[in-house]
C-alpha cells in the first residue's frame, strides 16, 4: 500500500527549539531539587557514618547550619543544568539528525541510544564536570561563617582550585562522569521515547502535544534506569572531585579504576552504591520536572509549524 506524502516524511524540530525547551526545565528543576543534591553529596562523602540516613543528614545539616544550607551550590547548580539541559537535547537532536531514515525520517532505538550516550559524552566534558567539581567543593564544606570556609563562592572556589591544582583540576573525575552521563542520556532517551509511545501514542513531530502530567509521567519513569546502573561512576566522580591537593599532599584516588577498587577494599561493594536513595529521590522528578516542562515549549512549536501545515523554520 503507498504511503502518501505526509506519512513518508516527518517534519523536524530544529536543535534551538530543543535546546532552548531544556534550558527552561532546567531552571525549574534545579530550584525545586537542589535540597536533595545536597543531602546526596553529604551522604557519598561521610566516610565515617556520622549521618543515619537521608532524613538524618537533612535534618542535621538544618539544625547545624541553617535552612539555606539545603541550597548550597545553587547558583552552580542552576546554571549547570541549564547550560547542560540546553547542549544535552541540542547535541542529541543533532546527532539523531544523523540516523534518521532519509524518507521516513524515523530512527532507530539503536540510532536512538548512540546519540543520547555522544549527547552525554559531550556534556560531561564541556558542562557537567567542571561545574560539578565547584558544586561538590562548595557542598562539602561544613559550617556557618563564611570566615571559617575555604571556597566563599562559586568564582572563588573556581579561582582558588585552578591556582593550586592547575586547569587540570575542575576536570577532576571526568572519566566517570563521561561513563555516568553517556549511559544515563543513553538509556533516557531511548525509554522517554518508548514510553511516549507506549503510553500516550505520541511520536515525534506529529503535532500531537502531551498534557505536562503526561510528559512528567513519562519523564519520571525514564529516569529510573540509570542511577541504578550508573551508581558507582557517580560515587567514583564525587569523591575524585572532592578531592584537592594540599601542598605536598598526595591524592588518595589516582583515578577512576583505583578509586573503585579502594572503596571497594576499604568500605565494600555496597559503598560503590553510597547516595543511591538520594539519587532515585532527586533524578526520577527531576527528569518528571524537565520533561514537563520541555514537551510545553516544543508542543507549543509542533502545534504552530507542524499541526498547521506551515514548513518548519531551520
Amino acid at each position: 500500500m503507498a504511503k502518501n506524502k505526509s506519512e513518508e516524511t516527518k517534519p523536524v524540530i530544529p536543535a534551538y527549539v530543543k535546546a532552548i525547551s531544556g534550558s527552561l526545565g532546567g531552571i525549574v528543576e534545579a530550584s525545586c531539587l537542589q535540597p536533595i543534591d545536597v543531602i546526596k553529596t553529604r551522604l557519598q562523602l561521610d566516610r565515617t557514618g556520622a549521618y543515619k540516613g537521608i532524613f538524618h543528614c537533612g535534618s542535621t545539616t538544618v539544625k547545624t547550619e541553617g535552612v539555606r544550607a539545603m541550597w548550597k551550590g545553587l547558583t552552580p547548580f542552576a546554571t549547570h543544568l541549564t547550560l547542560k539541559y540546553a547542549l544535552r537535547m541540542g547535541s542529541n537532536a543533532v546527532l539523531q539528525s544523523g540516523f534518521k531514515d532519509p524518507k521516513t525520517g524515523k530512527i532507530s532505538n539503536g540510532g536512538r541510544f548512540v546519540s543520547g550516550f555522544g549527547a552525554g559524552v559531550i556534556e560531561a566534558l564541556v558542562i557537567v564536570t567542571p561545574f560539578e567539581v565547584v558544586k561538590i567543593r562548595l557542598q562539602q564544606q561544613k559550617g556557618l561563617s563564611p570566615d571559617l570556609l575555604k571556597y566563599k563562592g562559586p568564582i572563588h572556589c573556581a579561582r582558588l582550585i585552578i591556582r593550586e591544582e592547575g586547569l587540570r583540576g575542575l576536570w577532576s573525575g571526568a572519566a566517570p562522569t563521561v561513563m555516568r552521563n553517556g549511559t544515563n542520556q543513553a538509556v533516557m532517551f531511548t525509554a522517554k521515547n518508548t514510553f511516549d509511545k507506549l503510553l500516550w501514542r505520541k511520536h515525534e513531530g506529529d503535532g500531537k502535544v502531551l498534557q505536562p502530567w503526561q510528559s512528567m509521567v513519562s519523564g519520571f519513569l525514564a529516569g529510573t534506569a540509570g542511577p541504578v546502573c550508573t551508581g558507582p561512576f557517580d560515587v567514583v566522580k564525587t569523591r575524585l572531585m572532592a578531592q584537592s591537593r594540599e601542598p605536598g599532599g598526595e591524592l588518595k584516588y589516582k583515578g577512576m579504576v583505583h578509586a573503585i577498587l579502594t572503596i571497594r577494599g576499604e568500605e565494600g561493594v555496597r559503598a560503590l552504591w553510597k547516595g543511591l536513595l538520594p539519587r532515585l529521590m532527586r533524578i526520577p522528578p527531576g527528569q518528571a520536572i524537565m520533561w514537563g516542562v520541555a514537551d510545553q515549549v516544543i508542543g507549543l512549536y509542533e502545534t504552530k509549524y507542524v499541526k498547521d501545515n506551515i514548513p518548519l523554520p531551520v
